[in-house]
């Protein structure tokens, strides 16, 4: 470019008839050296298309931007006029043949024609004045020669920069003033920014500003040319000091649309009228400068500035646009605030951005990193340290703006240490610490943004106050005249005459050369670590850190244990690391350490928790100061051999992350370079003034030398080279060395290293031209492979060489390696390579032969009777989860990590171990589950500061809330891992559901996973056969077609043709009813299996309730509203219910048989419980077919019918419905079908039922049970509750309704389900980064609790439509799930006998045993289910049970355990009880009815209940001694989620001993251990009576039993063995205790109507929903079990009288005083054993004298009355004289003061 010179080209563009333009004329006519002319000049004239217009338009101007080859910017100032077309043909011949023939007109159609000048600075007013000059030549007609103005015009020279002024005149009597900015490094925007804020506003540009640094694409739109110009132009200045280095087009041709398409970042504007053009562009960003807004598509983000820079830049620039907002509150306003003129504007919103960067680089020039400084200077910026520094290394924005390709230019042109300054470099180095003192003082702020608009207007404008002249117009607004001719051909001769006059002249004239100030770059302010606050560690962490390393250098290995878990978890921190780091500098002498084994293993340890922590950027530097430690510690191994600790802390990302080895690479080679120059700087100790010379920085050494290096000789410039290039290729060759250390694997057969590093190629890392939007969908379908790996060889020694290669590769270009020196580097590195695994395979060798660590012996589980090993134990290491108890963080000891085994039984998963922690070390960590409980098994990788880093692991999760995440040591090898896993899943999903544990109990392990084994209960066997082939003979093959029964899938439900015609009933084909009586359809060999269904719990129930007896059709009573049917005994007419049904009277069988097949899965309507006060039935069946009655009667593949076949058909479809009316009618009415049939009452559906049972609205606030005010007078006599598909079937409805709901399905349940176990029992432990993953937002998001509210409301509802004495029907899905969990609550709320251990086993046994609950499917119990996943219906279930548990705590005896019992087993596997999925399958396998006397063990218990019936027997953990139940009480719990709690099955763990559910396993546990100790303890201290119970480690039942359990405890095991008794059963006490708490209660009934014993003290813990009880037996009862009739139980005794209650007398009683039970009794005489009551000392408040009532004993003193005053009543006494009750109230008193 020729210096100081103004360069133009001139050409004239004409409209062509074919719609492209084409130059007329170009000057000078041959391109300047230095300033090509650009080709395709004329796209960019008309940028909207070439076209003919029908009227003339007004002359128009804007400026184009071009872009070079060179990236050099060409500025394109159009000038555009239109002239007429004189000779229409000439035009025709252009246009193109499409043209419609009504654009050409001859008169009336006008070309555009343009003036184009082309220059490369920007001065768009001058090019305006210019080219308007030439045209008002034109137009005006003046006599100025055009050649002239023209040769004037390309032969001017102007200044780049300097400041200065220069006067150009054309020639024709014009005068015009440029001036030049001060510095050409700060752009030149005019009002452009101020422009672009008016019309986007404040939010849309900032959005613009972080989207064009982050490297997204932008598009402006606007009708104006200028403006797309104007707007791009204060894009780019507000980027100032950065520099936009991809596509920048602010005026795209139309032509050129398909750029926007490029990959690439890029600034384009586009004219609005090709606005549809955009719309398809997904990832571009469109700002509409016209209508003011900013589009950003869905699939881009922006990230934008941090807070709180993002808001104090937008506070200061509103302030700047708009001064009058901070004022407009003000009740006396200033006179005029007013915002500046536009250009002032314009000036102080950049220095906002300016402002704005100096705070987000402040401190950068600490991070450079200078690698050469001769002949060129290199330098390269260290992200890591920097962001690190700053504390940003999560700010997504700056992580991107520092990776883009405008920093990259900032580094290199700012980089330099010796060059010329500006605004921006003053503003770093000096006014930032003035910037953050001024931070938050807005007017302090608005003050220095005025001071640097000041600065950048005197830069724009150095001489205000000169002004522009134009030539020829005499008024602004004077309009130029319309040429008359077109714009003539001018002479190509004139013109380069004038061009090569001036030539001449200025080569002659002397060089204009202006002195360029250059100077060294001041620094600025260090860095301020912003982590202190953050991340410092106490003085006390850190100086544990250095004792402990202190220890280790001194051979105190025992104190250094004990420090260790304290130094471990003191690394977490950024200061402690540090702190290491210099530690353990001070023990390297001469770059070595030699250590012995065991402090080489604790070194190690310390390194790798220290890396573990640390990212892969190594932001901190921690990385950075371990590598020379890495090789300078090591241990000497056999034969000479050392090894170095880099062979034990590979495992670290940091080491495979290229940015790292660059950044210290070029660390190193900067401290070298200093080095290298630092003695030269005594020469030139004048320059630095007052530094020293060891003080200087080798930026401050690279600029001095620097402007040394004008003065030097070529020998001593080649010298200095040279030495500079030798000195990055002895650092290439150590760093080759170096990463060889780190980067080959000690046992290099393995290459476990390389595969599990998640390292991208070296282009991965470098700075990527292609946007973030582009970006980020590549990122996620590119696989992220390792960078040492390819298709071509994984080899350990290639894929490393590979890798430094690129390595070598990338920094030495960069650093201006010669090539013969880098082909050098390049044949060095595989010997280097190869050199290093020769020793590597000879310290592994030796490694080998070193004594394992002692590592902590293995523990073994103790196991069930018939439970065995399939595999013996692993080690392994528990770690910990998301459960903060077991790691200390919550206080107690750090129970996890743990060291064991993992043990896999045929029954269990069982892990057994110690924590890692050695101050924790003697406790045992177990922790089990049923394998027939896992639902989810992942491997996991795990990193642990362990004595051995673990790889490789499981993550176990299992329907009992246990997770075990379990990480396999070293000595475990991989393929044992898979063995593991894979006998797992055969334990977990065996082929056959006798493969489960229930039935393989006693057989070898080989065998529990294996089904083919030969039944042992063969007579069973037979008999079921038997069974089917009796249905076969009896009902005849022309009535039942059997197959194989499958039953059908949830998904798959609405299929229910196909799988209906496996089993079908023909309507046509009836047999005789008369052959399916009893005793004709039973064979004798069979009547025992009907003898066993008849003698059920069920059958027993019915008859209870009153249900009906099985007997013979002729001996039945007619009375009898329903009774027992037995159309089911063969399980042909639904093999998922029971054999024997409740069924009206009125309905025979032949109907049933017809009717079920409306019905889903043939479950028809039976009844299943009865009200016995009102007399009302609840039903169950399964929902009506979705497509309803009518179209299942219709045949899908009927043909065609005639008249006949049609009526035929109508008249099946309407017998049906009637048949299915009539049934209901039936339902209504058991026994009185007929009359009230006729009858012809109707009902109306109630809208209020169906609301509130559809979860709707409740009419109580709390969501309790309302009063039955909303069941009108006229109710229904039966409910069916539905969904809306029987509104339709039930349209014949005469006196039931359907009330129809919607209930969630099973796919809700199991997804709840697994965000339940998520939430209670977390994977990950809650970070930063997942905040919102607290319990209960987790609890929320799962919906559990949801779910149980609407089952609860559902079932509260149905108890109260019961109570009103209609009848309900439950008929909801498929009548095995969610009806099953109705209809259970319904009778366990409505009939007290189902809360009892008897009952509710009842309960279970026939609603979801006999009824058929699908366990094994909805349990995946199978291979076949394992796919359908695990759905706790059950456990949903026992969980409702549990809430109404919780609200009345009195009316259920059972206790909460026995609900935790049957939710742990009932998935375990354990016993056959809840296997299988209906009766019908538990007869044909045989387990139905299984002979007592077949069992070979007698511990082995098949059934779920008989173990439950003999270990209550043995203790009370069943028992819930608060029972005491209301006669006939009906409950209605609250329902809503508030009155709800969390299950603590779910959260609660023991690790002791792990799950309570196996007795066997907790029971038998003495804890000797602890008494030998407190033997121990007892000789040489005093015995401590205090005992330590640890969160989530102790069974707090066991270990602090409640005060009933702990009485009957010490009766059983202490008092009755003294007394030598025979051992009573803990029920015959209770019994017992109970029968003298009712007596007692009589008597004291008797005198007072509140009642004066003392309640039981768990009373206290009653919910305030549940009725009190009266007769709550009390505590004194228990101790009158043991009664003495020693004196020191009696401290004080005698006659007192004592008033009773309400309008009873005074009676004398026999008073004992007892101190040492704390207790008041009294007798009827003192002779009596039985204490007729008990006043608790506890409850005393005080005592008083008293006064003389009403019946009192007359004759005495009135002193000798007393009162006692307690929290329940007040006690009138009195004695036979005033100083007896003085000494009676003196002892009272005496006994309260002790306590």
């Amino acid at each position: 470019m020729r210096p100081f010179n103004l360069c133009f080209s001139l050409c004239f563009c004409v409209g062509g008839g074919e719609g492209q333009g084409r130059i007329l004329q170009r000057f000078p006519e041959k391109d300047w050296e230095d300033n090509p002319f650009p080709q395709g000049l004329e796209l960019f004239c008309q940028p909207s298309g070439w076209q003919l217009v029908p009227e003339r338009k007004p002359p128009s101007f804007f400026v184009s931007v071009l872009t070079d080859i060179n990236s050099e910017r060409h500025y394109c100032a159009c000038f555009t006029f239109w002239e007429s077309v004189e000779n229409p043909q000439v035009c025709a011949e252009h246009a193109d043949e499409d043209d419609s023939p009504d654009v050409l007109q001859p008169a009336q159609l006008y070309a555009p024609k343009s003036l184009v000048l082309v220059s490369f600075l920007d001065h768009t007013e001058v090019f305006r004045n210019c080219l308007s000059l030439i045209y008002n030549v034109h137009a005006d007609g003046l006599t100025v020669p055009m050649e002239t103005v023209i040769g004037n015009l390309l032969t001017c020279i102007i200044p780049i920069a300097g400041g200065s002024q220069r006067t150009i005149t054309l020639g024709a009597g014009d005068r015009q003033v440029i001036q030049t900015p001060i510095n050409d490094s700060l752009p030149v925007s005019g009002c452009s920014v101020a422009q672009l804020f008016r019309q986007l506003g404040i939010i849309n540009v900032l959005c613009l500003f972080c989207a064009a640094l982050t490297e997204h694409k932008i598009l402006f739109l606007s009708s104006s040319y200028q403006r797309l110009t104007d707007a791009c132009r204060a894009l780019l200045a507000i980027m100032f000091p950065l520099k936009y280095s991809f596509t920048y087009v602010p005026i795209l041709p139309g032509k050129l649309l398909e750029v926007l398409s490029t990959p690439t970042p890029f600034i384009i504007g586009v004219n609005s009228h090709f606005r549809s053009e955009t719309q398809e562009l997904l990832d571009v960003i469109i700002a509409d400068l016209d209508g003011g807004t900013v589009t950003i598509p869905e699939c881009v983000h922006i990230s934008l500035l941090p807070e709180p820079l993002l808001h104090h830049t937008q506070t200061v620039i509103s302030m700047i646009l708009d001064p009058e907002l901070e004022v407009a509150d003000h009740a006396f306003p200033p006179s005029s605030v007013q915002p500046s003129t536009l250009k002032i504007q314009d000036k102080e919103i950049r220095a906002v951005f300016l402002w704005l960067f100096a705070q987000l680089f402040q401190g950068y020039r600490w991070c450079l990193h200078i690698i050469r400084i001769h002949p060129e200077p290199v330098i390269r910026f260290h992200k890591a340290a920097f962001l690190g520094q700053r504390a940003l290394t999560e700010d997504d924005f700056l992580m991107k703006v520092l990776d883009g390709m405008a920093f990259a230019g900032f580094v290199s042109e700012r980089g330099p240490p010796y060059r010329a300054t500006d605004l921006f470099d003053d503003l770093i180095a000096n006014q930032v610490e003035r910037i953050r003192q001024e931070t938050g003082d807005h007017h302090k702020v608005m003050k220095h943004i005025k001071e640097l608009a000041e600065q950048l207007f005197k830069n724009e404008n150095p001489y205000p106050a000169v002004t522009m002249h134009r030539g020829q117009r005499t008024a602004e607004n004077a309009q130029p005249r319309l040429p008359q001719t077109s714009f003539p051909q001018l002479d190509e001769v004139s013109v380069q005459l004038f061009i090569d006059h001036a030539a001449a002249k200025l080569k002659t004239a002397p060089p204009v050369v202006k002195a360029e100030l250059k100077g060294m770059v001041p620094t600025g302010p260090p860095l301020v670590d912003r982590n202190g606050n953050v991340l410092a560690n106490s003085a006390r962490r850190l100086e544990v850190v250095r004792n402990c390393i202190t220890y280790i250098f001194d051979s105190k290995m025992l104190e250094a244990k004990k420090l260790m878990p304290a130094v471990l978890r003191a690394l977490k921190g950024r200061a402690a690391r540090v702190c290491l780091t210099q530690e353990l500098n001070l023990h390297v002498l001469q770059n070595r350490a030699v250590l012995d084994d065991q402090q080489f293993d604790y070194i190690i340890r310390m390194m790798n928790c220290t890396l573990q922590d640390c990212s892969h950027m190594d932001e901190h530097g921690i990385a950075a100061a371990l590598l020379p430690l890495v090789t300078a510690f090591c241990r000497k191994l056999g034969g000479g051999i050392t090894q170095f600790a880099y062979s034990c802390v590979q495992e670290h990302m940091v080491w495979t992350n290229m940015q790292f080895w660059e950044a210290m690479f070029y660390s190193d080679v900067q401290k070298h370079i200093r080095a290298l120059y630092l003695e030269n700087a005594i020469m030139s100790i004048t320059y630095f003034k007052n530094i020293l010379p060891k003080q200087l920085s080798a930026l401050e050494l690279a600029s001095e030398q620097s402007r040394l290096w004008p003065t030097l000789s070529k020998e001593q410039q080649q010298e200095r080279v040279q030495k500079e290039e030798s000195t990055v290729f002895s650092q290439a060759i150590h760093y080759a060395n170096r990463m060889s250390y780190l980067l080959l694997p000690l046992d290099t057969s393995k290459n476990r290293l390389l595969r599990n590093t998640g390292l991208g190629d070296v282009e991965s890392v470098s700075n990527s031209y292609v946007t973030n939007s582009i970006a980020g969908s590549m990122a996620e379908s590119y696989d992220t492979e390792s960078g040492f790996e390819d298709a071509e060889s994984s080899d350990v020694a290639n894929s490393v060489v590979r890798f430094i290669n690129r390595f070598v590769d990338k920094v030495c270009n960069e650093s201006g390696v010669t090539n013969e020196h880098l082909k050098a580097l390049h044949t060095m590195i595989p010997d280097i390579v190869q050199m290093h695994i020769e020793t590597l395979d000879a310290v592994h060798r030796e490694s080998k032969r070193l004594p394992p660590i002692q590592k902590p012996k293995l523990l073994r589980p103790t196991l069930l009777p018939g439970e065995e090993f399939v595999m013996d134990g692993m080690r392994v290491h528990l770690i910990t989860d998301g459960r903060e108890e077991a790691t200390g963080a919550l206080g107690g000891p750090p129970l996890l990590p743990a060291e064991g085994a993992i043990f896999l039984s045929n029954y269990r998963l069982i892990f057994k171990g110690t924590p890692t922690d050695p101050l924790v070390g003697e406790q045992v960590v177990t922790r089990s589950f049923p394998v027939a409980s896992l639902t989810k098994e992942k491997r996991i990788s795990v990193n642990l500061p362990m004595d051995q880093l673990v790889q490789e692991g499981l993550q176990l999760r299992s329907c009992t809330f246990q997770l075990m995440k379990i990480a396999f040591d070293e000595e475990v090898a991989s393929d044992l891992a898979e063995v593991f896993r894979k006998h797992m899943h055969k334990l977990r999903y065996p082929q056959h559901v006798q493969g489960t544990f229930a039935f393989t109990v006693g057989q070898s392990a080989k065998l529990a996973v294996e089904h083919k084994t030969k039944d042992k209960n063969q007579s069973l066997k037979t008999l079921s056969k038997n069974l089917v082939k009796t249905a076969k003979r009896t009902i005849g093959r022309q009535y039942v077609t059997r197959k194989k029964y499958s039953p059908p899938a949830w998904e798959n439900r609405s299929s229910f043709q196909s799988e209906m015609d496996e089993d079908e009933i023909s309507v046509s084909e009836e047999p005789d009813q008369s052959s399916l009586t009893l005793s004709s359809t039973i064979r004798s060999s069979d009547r025992q299996t009907m003898s066993n269904v008849v003698e059920r719990a069920c059958c027993r129930d019915y008859q209870r309730l009153g249900l009906g007896t099985l007997s013979n059709s002729l001996t039945r009573s007619k009375n009898e509203p329903f009774r027992i049917s037995t159309v089911n005994r063969m399980y042909t007419v639904c093999r998922s219910y029971p054999g024997l049904l409740i069924v009206p009277q009125s309905i025979p069988d032949s109907t049933i048989q017809r009717i079920c097949r409306c019905y889903r899965q043939n479950r028809f309507p039976v009844v299943c419980w009865r009200n016995s006060r009102t007399k009302a039935v609840l039903l169950r069946s399964a929902g009506l077919h979705a497509k309803g009655v009518v179209g299942f009667f219709k045949s899908p593949n009927a043909p065609t019918a005639g008249q006949s076949q049609k009526q035929k058909k109508k008249k099946e479809m309407e017998a049906a419905i009637l048949l299915l009316n009539d049934f209901h009618w039936s339902l209504c009415f058991p026994g009185k079908w007929g009359s009230i049939r006729g009858s012809g009452r109707l009902s109306t559906y109630n809208p209020d039922v169906g609301n509130r049972l559809a979860g709707k609205e409740s009419p109580q606030a709390n969501g309790g049970p309302s009063e039955t005010y909303f069941l009108r007078q006229q109710r229904a006599y039966l409910y069916i509750i539905g969904d809306k598909s029987q509104l339709k079937v039930t349209s014949l409805n005469t006196s039931w309704e359907v009330v129809p709901i919607e209930v969630f399905d099973v796919r809700q349940v199991k997804n709840s389900f697994k965000k339940l176990m998520k939430a209670c029992v977390p994977s990950s432990p809650i970070t930063e980064q997942n905040t919102n993953m607290t319990f209960h937002r987790c609890l929320e998001e799962s919906d559990w609790m949801n779910l149980l509210h609407k089952v609860l409301q559902v079932s509260v509802l149905v108890v109260e439509l019961l109570e009103t004495a209609s009848s309900v029907m439950v008929s909801l899905e498929d009548g095995w799930d969610v009806t099953t969990q109705v209809v259970s609550l319904v009778q366990l709320l409505s009939d007290p006998y189902y809360r009892t251990i008897d009952g509710f086993r009842l309960l279970v046994e026939k609603e979801w045993l006999s009824f058929g609950h699908r366990f094994s499917h909805r349990g995946a119990q199978t291979l076949a289910s394992q796919s359908s996943g695990f759905t706790p219906v059950f456990l949903q279930f026992l969980d409702c049970v549990h809430q109404i548990h919780l609200q009345f705590p009195m009316e259920f005896e059972f206790s909460q355990y026995y609900l935790k019992f049957l939710a742990y087993h009932y998935v375990s596997n354990r016993f056959r009880t809840f296997l299988l999925d209906s009766d019908y399958e538990r007869i044909e396998l045989g387990v139905l009815y299984e002979e007592k006397g077949e069992r070979k063990n007698p511990q082995v218990c098949k059934s779920v209940w008989d173990y439950i019936d003999r270990l209550n027997k043995k203790t009370p953990i069943f028992y819930n001694y608060m029972f005491s139940p209301e006669e006939e009480e009906v409950l209605k719990p609250y329902s809503f989620i508030s009155n709800l709690k969390v299950w603590d099955f779910y959260t609660e763990e023991t690790l002791s001993e792990g799950p309570s559910f196996d007795w066997e396993l907790v029971r038998g546990r003495p804890e000797k251990p602890q008494e030998e100790a407190a033997d121990r303890q007892e000789t040489t201290a005093p015995k401590s009576q205090r005992r330590i119970v640890w969160p989530c480690y102790d069974s707090l039942s066991k270990v602090l039993p409640d005060a009933i359990t702990k009485l009957l405890q010490v009766r059983n095991k202490n008092l009755e063995t003294e007394l030598g008794q025979p051992t009573e059963k803990w029920k015959d006490t209770w019994d017992k205790i109970k029968t003298a708490q009712r007596v007692e209660s009589r008597l004291e009934s008797r005198e007072s109507r509140v009642g004066s014993s003392i309640n039981l003290a768990l009373e206290c813990e009653v919910s305030a929903t549940s009725t009190p009880a009266a007769g709550r037996p009390s505590t004194s009862t228990l101790y009158s079990q043991f009664q003495s009739t020693e004196s020191e139980n009696r401290s004080f005794e005698g006659i007192l009288y004592k008033k009773g209650a309400l309008l009873k007398p005074w009676k004398p009683r026999w008073f004992v005083l007892d101190k040492t039970k704390h207790q008041l009794r009294y007798y009827e005489s003192r002779q009596d054993k039985v204490c007729k009551g008990v006043i608790d000392l506890a409850e005393v408040e005080s005592v008083f004298p008293g006064t003389p009532t009403m019946g009192a004993p007359k004759n005495i003193d009135d002193k000798a009355f007393f009162d006692l005053k307690t929290t329940k009543r007040v006690y009138n006494f009195c004695a036979q004289e005033s100083t007896n009750a003085q000494l009676w109230m003196d002892s009272i008193q005496s006994c309260l003061s002790d306590a």
